[in-house]
């Protein structure tokens, strides 16, 4: 520790008198010292603050684990809870090759970054060492909402494939368009140069990670097609349950617990005053924020629940947990913008979306064991729209810099700028990762990469590719246990 600085009358008093200069030199010389223990006061502050978010969104990397675990039959429990290591593992290194340079590396052109690879020349004057770890948690987050739409399907080869290609290309492009201060779309570029006057507002990532995990997850279940057994010839639904609603709802707590880290985190900083000298600063926003994430989420989670309850006549946890999430991914673009009033309003439609999603899907006869294309695309896509109807001004100036004129929210009073902007972010997203992705995924089809055969999907892929199950358990529609079980009650 340093030590400590000290100031007296005692000190001044042989400098003062004829040499006055030297005794304004040496109490400017102290101001000084002490300024720059506030402003490494400040640093330390904010880079904690950031590495404290960080280690929240790390923190869903579990949750996503129990949720996908709970929501597969038991025979694939091993499988799926491995990818989830796998994502942070493979996200891990990627990122750090190529990710962060292509996200925020700087550029000329606004679509990719190209400087940093390998975190060359870093730290910069603008971020550290916890600016990249809590991006890297941000990106393999996209990769856990994907590996849920192809599970219980997938080669295990895929999945480190795509893994690696979206954190360490598609998905760092998406966050360079919107996030980096140079890119094409962001609102963090100077006036004449954004997008309608204002850039696309995506505060946390409805559409840069909700919406490319989203989407990915959509492209590769179509191209793999429905888990055996999902749809009869008919067309009828059957429903492949998981098999444990226990690791759902810890799932969904755990995420919910991350999620603080998820929306609020994004500001980056904590130490910034919006009025110099009162109790309102970026402190307030970031509380704000907290609440309008709670908010959309309880409000997802209850008009599911009675929703799902009005269509099918069940009280159903898992239907609830999932309209939570709903919740969340919606409002996680706009969680900084809003009153909290609209966030009961983003929830509410949230987990409209989502029902009407799971219903469409049904219809098309498409398979996705965790509906994460359409609680993560679709709530997402949603959550877009969401900011360009209800974000409001002074909460827009605040958080991305006061400019007299700028658009904001349509219904709020500010235009239809904001949201033609947030359509333009939807169609790019859905076109780039639908390229990207779509093809990887065609590609590994026709390589035979990409779905594993007909006996390991029945028999489950935690004995035929995994060594073992991870625990002893039956599902419902286990044909062999349900033989055994026959055999043994025959005289």
């Amino acid at each position: 520790m340093s030590a400590a600085l000290t100031c007296s009358a005692a000190d001044l008093s042989s400098l003062l008198g004829p040499n006055a200069t030297a005794a304004a030199e040496y109490i400017c010389g102290q101001l000084g010292t002490v300024n720059n223990r506030f402003t490494d006061a400040a640093f330390a502050i904010d880079n904690t603050y950031l590495l404290f978010s960080a280690y929240l969104v790390f923190s869903m990397q579990l949750g996503f684990a129990m949720l996908c675990a709970g929501s597969v039959r038991a025979k694939n429990t091993m499988n799926i809870m491995l990818t989830n290591v796998l994502d942070a593992a493979a996200g891990g290194l990627f990122y750090y090759l190529f990710g962060y340079a292509f996200a925020f590396g700087g550029s000329s052109e606004g679509f990719i970054g190209r400087h940093n690879f390998a975190l060359k020349d870093f730290p910069t004057l603008t971020s550290d060492y916890s600016f990249f770890l809590y991006q890297w948690a941000f990106a393999i987050a996209a990769a856990g909402i994907t590996s849920g739409s192809i599970a219980e399907r997938t080669q295990f080869v895929a999945y480190l494939i795509y893994s690696s290609f979206l954190t360490g290309f598609v998905y760092p492009v998406v966050s360079h368009w919107f996030w980096s201060p140079d890119g094409w779309a962001s609102p963090f570029r100077s006036p004449e140069d954004r997008l309608f006057g204002t850039g696309a507002i995506d505060f946390a990532g409805s559409g840069v990670v909700h919406m490319v995990g989203g989407i990915a997850g959509l492209m590769g279940a179509l191209i793999e097609g429905p888990r055996r057994g999902r749809f009869e010839k008919s067309g009828r639904a059957i429903a492949l349950r998981g098999h444990s609603a226990s690791l759902v709802v810890l799932g969904t707590f755990l995420l919910w617990f991350g999620w603080y880290g998820f929306n609020p985190g994004s500001f980056a900083k904590i130490l910034v005053p919006y009025e110099s000298g009162s109790s309102y600063g970026q402190w307030s926003g970031i509380g704000r924020t907290a609440v309008t994430t709670t908010l959309a989420g309880s409000t997802a989670a209850l008009t599911t629940l009675f929703g799902k309850r009005l269509l099918s006549g069940h009280w159903n946890v898992t239907d609830v947990c999932n309209g939570l999430l709903g919740g969340f991914a919606a409002i996680t673009g706009g969680c900084s913008v809003v009153e909290p009033w609209a966030a009961i309003v983003c929830g509410f439609v949230a987990a409209l979306v989502l029902i009407g999603c799971n219903k469409l899907a049904e219809m098309v006869q498409y398979d996705d064991p965790l509906e994460a294309a359409q609680l993560h695309g679709g709530c997402g896509a949603w959550g877009l729209i969401f900011v360009g109807l209800f974000a409001k001004e002074k909460y827009v100036n605040e958080v991305y810099g006061a400019a007299p004129g700028r658009p904001y929210g349509l219904f709020m009073g500010g235009g239809g700028k904001l949201l033609g902007a947030q359509f333009v972010q939807i169609l790019v997203i859905a076109g780039w990762v639908s390229a990207t992705m779509g093809t990887l995924f065609f590609i590994l089809k026709k390589l035979d990469l990409l779905r594993i055969s007909e006996k390991d999907e029945m028999a489950g892929m935690d004995m035929t590719r995994h060594g073992g199950f991870a625990y002893m358990y039956y599902d419902n529609d286990d044909e062999s246990h349900r033989a055994t079980q026959l055999q043994r009650v025959e005289p």
